[in-house]
């Protein structure tokens, strides 16, 4: 689950990381309000959109005068952010943050996230901070330092003596930095983030550290324990269909191609979406149902997938183990009973109560091309998707 800046901000306040004062806005006149009673007259005023490349975007203005703040927010609430994080259809600033100007000789980068090749937590720094971090590693892998972490170690002290010589932090910048450092690892195990980074994190002129910008992600299967960040989950930052998924309590991931899948099990899922790829066609979505999904979950899927107008073809591929195939079969029934659906519907299944399912199929839903293999499954659902 991702978080806005703000957000972010107002979870890492607790563990004592220095930050400028934010002030959260969705309307012009509570702008106003904030710029009278908070007597702002400089501000940075940044869009809130779950993606990076916020400032490349547009969607970042230094305002020097209450009127220019003023100007700025008119042009940010609203604005749709299109860059590579956000995809061709972009995402819309319900909210923009307000920040007082800071003054600062020196930008780093300091961010924590998992490398799921060593399967470890690392932390990551760098002097290179204000900039897109992928773009340093790629480009100049050599100005970013790693360490490995652990939750019950944290940061050992030789770990952050490398730290601190990497970044040249001495005296007084390096007790606060310790001090950042080890607020973040503490953030990141209790949050159960995946990701959470300061960039920058600046050297102000008056010679102190602080925090300028952050990003918090949080796994999404540990959220069950994570209250206080379920509250902050801000639907209009996904897909009309991620947002539907989530309130049937789906796997979904939205993709951009034109054949809707539904698979039971996420292994069959990748399969199913390579598969469609080899045969010419693009899947349109990650949907897995899970094992033992009940009939209504199965008919809101389906519903789900009808509900794209990018699906050109829609694809069942299910391995009944756990999952019973007649489940299914009774989904289709029940979704498409009455109903004139013009997408065309193929269907592969095996394995528990196959026989039942396809007789199902058969009579009550005749519309339905049923497959008996899983690559001549996908060959008829990638023509049918051209026409």
């Amino acid at each position: 689950m991702e978080l806005h800046e703000f957000q972010a901000k107002e979870l890492l306040q607790k563990f004592g990381i220095p930050m400028p004062p934010f002030f959260v806005a969705s309307s012009l006149f509570e702008v106003e309000n904030i710029i009278q009673d908070q007597a702002l007259d400089k501000a940075v005023v940044k869009v809130q959109v779950h993606a990076g490349g916020r400032g490349k975007a547009g969607g970042v203005k230094i305002a020097q005068t209450p009127e220019e703040i003023v100007e700025a927010a008119k042009k940010l609430l609203g604005m749709k952010i299109v860059n590579e994080q956000t995809g061709p259809d972009g995402l819309v600033a319900n909210k923009i943050l307000l920040s007082p100007l800071v003054s600062f000789s020196k930008e780093y980068y300091v961010g924590i996230t998992i490398d799921r090749k060593k399967a470890e937590v690392s932390l990551l720094v760098s002097k290179a901070g204000g900039t897109e971090i992928e773009q340093v590693a790629k480009g100049t892998p050599s100005h970013i330092h790693v360490e490995p972490l652990f939750k019950d170690t944290g940061l050992a002290l030789e770990q952050f003596e490398r730290v601190a010589c990497f970044l040249g932090w001495q005296g007084t910048i390096q007790e606060e930095g310790k001090k950042i450092i080890e607020g973040l690892i503490q953030a990141f195990f209790t949050y159960d983030a995946t990701l959470l980074e300061i960039n920058p994190l600046v050297e102000t002129n008056e010679g102190h550290l602080t925090a300028v910008d952050m990003k918090l992600s949080v796994d999404d299967n540990a959220l069950f324990r994570q209250p206080k960040v379920v509250q902050m989950y801000d639907v209009t930052q996904i897909s009309p269909q991620e947002a539907l998924a989530k309130e049937f309590d789906l796997a979904f991931v939205n993709l951009k191609g034109t054949i809707g899948c539904m698979v039971n099990g996420a292994g069959l899922a990748m399969a199913t979406m390579d598969l469609i790829y080899f045969k010419g066609g693009k899947p349109a979505n990650f949907l897995d149902v899970g094992g033992g999904a009940t009939q209504e979950k199965v008919c809101s899927g389906f519903k789900l997938l009808l509900s794209d107008p990018q699906v050109k073809a829609i694809l069942i591929n299910i391995f009944g183990g756990i999952m019973n195939c007649a489940t299914i079969a009774l989904a289709l029934k029940e979704v498409l009973h009455g109903e004139k659906v013009k997408i065309p519907i193929v269907c592969r299944m095996e394995g528990t109560n196959v026989d039942e399912a396809k007789k199902i199929l058969h009579d009550f839903c005749p519309n339905v091309l049923v497959c008996d293999t899983f690559d001549g499954a996908a060959e008829r659902v990638v023509k049918c998707a051209k026409g």
